[in-house]
């Protein structure tokens, strides 16, 4: 008799646990299981969307900001490398008036994409956590999803690369720009050699800024656009722009920046604002969290450079997101063939 009442208490038990997690959490039993989930709703985002839907898949894009957001805060006045038919996506033609688009270009076609081909994606809603057991468990802001395939196209503009030093965290400075307007008439730092340093300093010099950069190499990087590196060099050489090469910022106050040349001599100069155009890098955390294995110095992640695939199976990576610290290895250009790669080999697998 013990063990019958033993058995009917241990059953009443298992019915209390599981009404209460249904009741806590319904929605794990009535979701819908996708196909592919996309985290990041970029170019590259789009693309992997397109190609889905191309081949009869159920996704959803999951953007943790606006429609390609990335671009959406880059520099307003911004300039791309690269002419539109770079920039294409699933053939879709990019039509401008412009020899190389613009800011405000990529962001109508894009968007205009996204209108147009009526993309399944939800805005503002960040991705928190992916998680794998038979299939995958995908939790953000505001909800939660499952689904067989999970693609990860993040990108890289969300963390700026920090100089850490102390300073760093005042208001005067700013790891993004974009417009030089704010900046008539003032003291400005940029720091870097990179297209967006050298753009900031070119465009707060012609709003009247008195511009120093603070660079740590010998000379402006050579992947500057060809028709802006010419500019920036004569505006150094004819000391309308004051360069400091081989330079490292050491300290920022409220009123100067601090910084040591190549033969360690300590330099403190006046400045009001200072651009920290440094560089940005991809969420490792969450990659990590992700359960995706990031290699040597760089964090480069694991994947089959032929399918895409990570080291978590059914799990993808698509755009700049796969340089770890190298980001200026992927770019839209490069990256558009991964969303091809990837859904022919989820093909294979479903």
């Amino acid at each position: 008799m013990m063990d019958i009442g033993f058995a009917e208490i241990f059953r009443h038990a298992c019915n209390f646990i599981n009404d209460f997690i249904y009741k806590q959490t319904p929605y794990l039993y009535q979701m819908k299981l996708y196909d592919i989930i996309i985290i990041g709703g970029g170019p590259i985002g789009l693309n992997c969307a397109l190609e889905a839907k191309k081949a009869g898949l159920s996704y959803l894009i999951i953007e943790k900001g606006t429609i390609v957001n990335s671009l959406y805060h880059y520099p307003l006045y911004m300039t791309f490398f690269s002419t539109a038919d770079k920039l294409e996506i699933a053939n879709i033609p990019f039509i401008t008036t412009s020899p190389k688009p613009g800011r405000r270009d990529a962001l109508e076609y894009y968007q205009g994409i996204s209108r147009l081909r009526n993309i399944n994606i939800h805005l503002y809603e960040e991705v928190l956590k992916v998680s794998k057991k038979e299939t995958f468990l995908v939790e953000t802001s505001k909800n939660l999803y499952v689904a067989k395939k999970v693609i990860i196209a993040t990108g890289f503009y969300d963390i700026p690369n920090l100089m850490k030093v102390k300073g760093e965290n005042l208001p005067k400075v700013k790891h993004y720009y974009s417009e030089p307007y704010p900046y008539a008439n003032q003291k400005i730092a940029v720091i870097g050699s990179s297209n967006s340093a050298v753009d900031a300093a070119l465009e707060t010099y012609r709003k009247g800024a008195e511009v120093t950069m603070i660079i740590r190499h010998a000379e402006i990087s050579k992947s500057v656009k060809y028709w802006v590196k010419p500019d920036v060099e004569n505006r150094i050489k004819e000391g309308s722009i004051t360069a400091h090469f081989n330079a490292e910022v050491v300290e920022i106050t409220d009123t100067s920046i601090i910084f040591k040349d190549e033969d360690q001599k300590i330099h403190e100069i006046e400045n009001d604002f200072v651009l920290a155009m440094t560089g940005y890098l991809p969420n490792f955390e969450f990659l990590r969290n992700s359960g995706i294995e990031l290699q040597g110095d760089c964090l480069k992640p694991t994947y089959n450079e032929r399918t895409m695939e990570t080291n978590v199976p059914g799990l993808y990576l698509a755009g700049v997101v796969c340089g770890g610290k190298d980001t200026h290895l992927w770019f839209i250009e490069n990256s558009r063939i991964h969303a091809d790669s990837i859904i022919r080999d989820i093909l294979t697998c479903l």
